[in-house]
């Protein structure tokens, strides 16, 4: 299970000194269950993903992942925790294979498990064509596959997919979704941040909508169809975050950041 409990983070920034980048958060994800962070770029969803994988300290609260403090036992956290970002970052000398075997030794494993996990990663992955290639060579796909491959190798109770389809092509993309229903489905804690508003309809068991560092709804598909009077997910999140207005005062600041 992960439980976030009043995470607040802060950075320092030239231009607007102090910002809140999650301010006050609060949500829960039950095993079996796929829990979507939605939000525009910059709405604090990678911030709040790092803080649950102990990457990040939050500045006040805490979460529980696996029952563990994320604050107090981080090491027992990540030792819990399969945490995928956006970017890749692969050894280019090393392949698939071996990129994996790396991560699965430095999580203790012993080599009968890594060989047999790395056979059933492949196998879930459609891995096999590219497994014993040097990693600098791949596509996109093939590099974001095996990435999540090396994050997952432990078989952690508890995966965080931060974009996981960014810049992948449509059977990619399916294919990785696929991926993380095979997760739910086997049981395991499953967080699932995208700005993609049909992914996150279509993947996730409750949806929380982050803007500008806060959660301003949360809720199944259906509930907050009703709450907000809408069927569609993009009209859900506009009415949510505050109109229009409010998100395009919210991406043009952080276009300006960012320059």
């Amino acid at each position: 299970m992960i439980e976030a409990i009043n995470l607040t983070k802060t950075f320092k920034d030239k231009k607007r000194g102090l910002v809140r980048a999650v301010n006050d958060v609060s949500f829960r994800c039950e095993p079996g269950q796929i829990y979507g962070l939605l939000g525009a770029n910059g709405a604090g969803k990678t911030t709040a993903l790092r803080m649950l994988a102990t990457l990040l300290k939050p500045v006040s609260g805490t979460a529980k992942v696996a029952g563990f403090d994320v604050v107090s036992e981080s090491q027992a956290v990540r030792a819990e925790v399969g945490f995928l970002a956006a970017s890749t970052a692969l050894y280019g000398r090393l392949t698939a294979r071996e990129m994996v075997a790396y991560f699965g030794r430095l999580n203790g494993m012993d080599d009968a498990g890594i060989r047999s996990r790395i056979q059933q990663l492949a196998d879930q992955l459609d891995m096999h064509e590219f497994l014993d290639r040097r990693t600098d060579k791949f596509s996109t796909g093939m590099k974001q596959k095996t990435s999540i491959a090396r994050t997952l190798v432990h078989d952690p109770a508890v995966m965080i997919f931060d974009e996981p389809t960014l810049g992948l092509d449509v059977m990619t993309s399916r294919a990785i979704v696929k991926f993380v229903r095979q997760c739910r489905d086997e049981g395991k804690t499953v967080i699932y941040s995208s700005h993609v508003m049909s992914e996150i309809e279509k993947l996730c068991d409750r949806i929380g909508i982050i803007h500008d560092g806060e959660l301003v709804a949360e809720g199944t598909l259906p509930s907050l169809q009703q709450q907000y009077g809408e069927t569609e997910m993009e009209e859900i999140f506009v009415k949510a975050v505050g109109g229009e207005a409010a998100l395009v005062k919210a991406l043009e600041e952080q276009e300006s950041l960012e320059k």
